[in-house]
């Protein structure tokens, strides 16, 4: 439908369930993907910015700051620290592991579910999930939740899907995937239904903010890329699109650190930006193209010089097998290579045959 959706990754690092979930939510939804550790945030920013869409906030917080925004969000992704059982096929998974910290992990859940609940709003959606099959971190953690909070256990229906263990303790069910029956590691998945209304206050009203994009800006974005000029925001010398309204972009920053909000487009008014480059939203044509060949577009991806031959004088933008790779500039005897410095190809990556490489298909 065309409802607008708030939705939160809570432990969305490195980034594989904020990706898959961005994609098919479509543009009327808003995800706030979280990491609470810095480094961690920063992989997580990448990895979106690189999938190109447009709807998605990267934050830094703990639990607890999310459960001041008092029935903000519709949807809550709880992918929580774990044991890490369902890993076991990984040496070092298996040499952390032991009793005490399983049962740290059970308390810390715990934790993470209390602090976030608020949060949701009444009839909201919570899927929590673990990557281990110690029980105490699974169907006990959301029984135990059950005393705790108003909830309504979901069954999904997984008739599709062979191999998927229902777990059933008491009203509660839960979904064991379990190497050996499913493809895959070891997984457990709880859907809750909130059923309570959250007391204590409300989301105060978010406070003014000017936009600050002069006529000039829009023009020039509006002629690169298909973004709504009600959610183009000035900062400091750059053009930017949030993902949503400016009123939510500032709820959320009232309570939560934001890494990244969005697309950055433009630099002094004209300036295009490596965000733009891989934005599903930049137009084909508003750029002169130029298809790389697999060794160019490991150059680019390093950060190194790349001739120009046939390119167009000016700014360029780069693709490999029709995939945006980002923007360069054909200066005449040589080109300016944008891609930024900090996202760039570090070790040697040897030539690999045409036959080797993944094909994606659409």
């Amino acid at each position: 439908s065309g409802e607008y959706v708030r939705i939160l990754d809570l432990c969305g690092a490195p980034g594989g369930k904020s990706t898959h979930v961005s994609s098919f939510a479509g543009e009327n939804r808003l995800l706030v993907s979280n990491e609470v550790i810095r480094t961690r945030a920063l992989i997580l920013t990448e990895n979106l910015s690189k999938w190109g869409i447009p709807n998605f906030i990267v934050t830094q917080g703990d639990p607890s700051a999310f459960g001041r925004l008092t029935g903000f969000f519709d949807i809550i992704f709880a992918d929580v620290p774990c044991s890490g059982e369902g890993m076991f096929r990984n040496i070092s998974v298996r040499s952390e592991w032991s009793e005490s910290n399983a049962e740290l992990c059970a308390l810390r859940q715990k934790r993470i579910l209390m602090d976030v609940w608020p949060a949701l709003r009444e009839d909201g959606i919570l899927i929590y999930s673990t990557c281990t099959f110690n029980p105490a971190e699974n169907e006990d953690n959301i029984t135990w939740f059950s005393e705790k909070a108003g909830i309504e256990s979901v069954r999904p229906d997984l008739s599709e899907f062979n191999g998927i263990t229902e777990i059933k303790r008491g009203d509660i069910y839960g979904y064991g995937f379990f190497p050996g029956r499913i493809r895959g590691e070891g997984f457990f998945i709880s859907v809750i239904r909130k059923k309570e209304t959250v007391p204590g206050k409300q989301i105060k009203p978010a406070r003014k903010h000017k936009a600050g994009v002069n006529r000039d800006e829009m023009a020039a974005v509006a002629g690169m890329a298909d973004f709504p000029s009600e959610r183009l925001v000035k900062y400091r010398d750059e053009v930017i699109a949030l993902p949503c309204s400016i009123s939510d972009y500032l709820r959320i920053t009232d309570e939560v650190k934001i890494v990244k909000a969005g697309t950055r487009l433009l630099k002094s008014g004209r300036i295009p930006l490596h965000d733009l480059a891989l934005s599903v939203k930049c137009k084909p044509d508003a750029f002169p193209l130029t298809d790389l060949t697999y060794g160019q577009a490991l150059a680019y991806l390093s950060r190194a010089e790349i001739a120009p031959g046939n390119m167009s004088k000016g700014r360029n933008l780069v693709q490999y097998k029709g995939i945006n790779l980002g923007f360069v500039k054909n200066v005449g005897s040589r080109t300016n290579n944008y891609y930024p410095v900090e996202w760039r190809i570090r070790k040697q990556i040897p030539a690999m045959p045409e036959a080797d490489l993944i094909k994606w298909t659409g």
